[in-house]
């Protein structure tokens, strides 16, 4: 028969919580942060546009600059709240909620001139003040986030949120930032027939915001039950769940289903992608015509082969397409496996060849590529099926090297920027493009696909191309 559960005196009680207080809280100090970027912006906002009216109409402007920033205002701080401008994401990394900031202003924008239209179409408002003003406070609030930046990291003390690992004899885990604990030494025990050890448990999680928990097997379920009472996020360390390269968890009926591989795109962030694929590509493909079509003479002169060379490549889905470069090597000697990779001093290699190589513009027909939905502008590059790191096809290097295949390759990515490319003479290079190709697929946004083509028009000249 358990024992009853004896309330202990307060002062006692008061003396054990002090004793058992691992981490200060900081939910205090993430709503004064919270707070200075919530009045940055507002000051930001109405800075934009009376400076904007001011240096466009002196002062007679400011009281209609000023009345834009108080339409746009309300507006603005429904949308930056609803997409997450003020949240602990945000306050770990800065840009992040910048970007979000800049989402609700231009979305701000479109309300209010689509609601004057419809209301007051006849009213004329300065486009260039109102459009002005909006820029404008868009770089002063960016820049007045950036400042914050320092008050968050005096205020967070460097942690946004408090991890905490509890050691109970099972997997060292190590996560930066996080505190450790040993449960033995601090007599922890996921005794569920025992209200004091509950209590003992719940002491220690005061002020944390997230728990793991490492432990054996056998006591995963009765962690597992002790943290769904304590009102934090916890999590209990299983290494199956990497091991399957598990991405989530459902329950289905009395079943428990780990998420091991995800579909495509968001059918928004699909479109968004694909839109962004076709305009620029189509744009690129008109822009450089002179271009592309001197170097299909040069090409063809060098030696009257065919101006294009088509390889087999596998893309989304593991399915095969065919990629079209400008052909750089003698049509005789041609590689249509990839088995070989291009060195320095390659015999098969032509002059118009070796130039096109080096400064990337044999790849410029993969914009076709684009075109055609088999390819994206910016993915995992697409390898010969034949290509070898070392001694070793790539697959067989690293088990995860088909999950590259998740979604379209690219005409550059990650990879590429980091300075990944060229021969695979050693499986490490394979090891780090793949690992870079990897972080890509976590999270695509259109942010990072314009940023890494930005970076790309910086490594077009490299040397190693060969």
């Amino acid at each position: 028969m358990n024992a009853p559960f004896i309330a202990e005196p307060l002062a006692d009680q008061r003396a054990q919580e002090h004793e058992f207080l691992v981490a200060p809280s900081r939910e205090r100090r993430r709503l004064q942060c919270y707070l200075a970027m919530l009045l940055g912006d507002i000051v930001s906002i109405f800075i934009g546009f009376a400076l904007t009216g001011y240096l466009l109409g002196g002062r007679p402007s400011l009281g209609a600059s000023i009345g834009n920033a108080q339409l746009i205002l309300p507006i603005y701080l429904t949308f930056a709240l609803y997409n997450g401008s003020y949240s602990k994401e945000t306050l770990q990394e800065g840009w992040t909620g910048i970007f979000r900031a800049m989402t609700a202003v231009v979305i701000s924008v479109v309300v209010v001139v689509f609601v004057q239209f419809l209301i007051r179409p006849e009213n004329d408002v300065s486009r260039a003040g109102f459009n002005g003003g909006a820029i404008t406070a868009m770089i002063v609030l960016a820049w007045t986030r950036l400042q914050l930046r320092s008050f968050v990291s005096w205020r967070c003390e460097g942690a946004v949120i408090n991890e905490l690992i509890i050691d109970d004899g099972g997997p060292q885990v190590t996560m930066k930032g996080a505190i450790r604990i040993s449960a033995a030494a601090m007599g922890l025990k996921p005794n569920l027939n025992d209200p004091n050890a509950l209590d003992r448990v719940g002491l220690i999680l005061r002020n944390i915001d997230r728990v793991i928990v490492s432990c054996p097997a056998g006591r995963r379920a009765d962690w597992a039950m002790m943290l769904k009472g304590a009102n934090v996020d916890g999590e209990v360390l299983d290494d199956e769940v990497a091991r399957l390269g598990a991405q989530g968890a459902r329950v289905v009926g009395k079943h428990g289903l780990l998420l091991v591989s995800a579909g495509p795109l968001g059918l928004r962030d699909r479109v968004l992608k694909r839109l962004f694929d076709v305009t620029f590509a189509g744009s690129a493909i008109l822009a450089l015509s002179p271009l592309l079509i001197a170097v299909a003479l040069a090409v063809k002169l060098q030696d009257r082969g065919p101006v294009f060379f088509t390889q087999r490549r596998m893309g989304r889905g593991n399915r095969f397409f065919n990629m079209y470069k400008f052909r750089s090597m003698t049509q005789a000697l041609g590689d249509a496996t990839g088995s070989v990779s291009a060195s320095k001093d390659d015999k098969r290699i032509t002059r118009v060849g070796r130039f096109i190589r080096r400064t990337s513009i044999d790849e410029l027909p993969q914009l076709f590529n684009v075109l055609l939905g088999d390819m994206s502008l910016v993915g995992p590059r697409p390898h010969a099926t034949g290509s070898l790191a070392g001694d070793k096809l790539f697959w067989e290097v690293d088990s995860r090297y088909w999950q590259r295949h998740s979604l379209k390759p690219g005409l550059s990515g990650l990879a590429q920027v980091r300075g990944f490319r060229g021969a695979t003479d050693h499986e490490s290079d394979l090891v780090n493009r793949l690992q870079a190709d990897l972080e890509y697929l976590e999270g695509w946004t259109i942010r990072r696909d314009i940023q890494i083509i930005l970076l790309t028009l910086r490594v077009l000249v490299h040397d190693r191309a060969f």
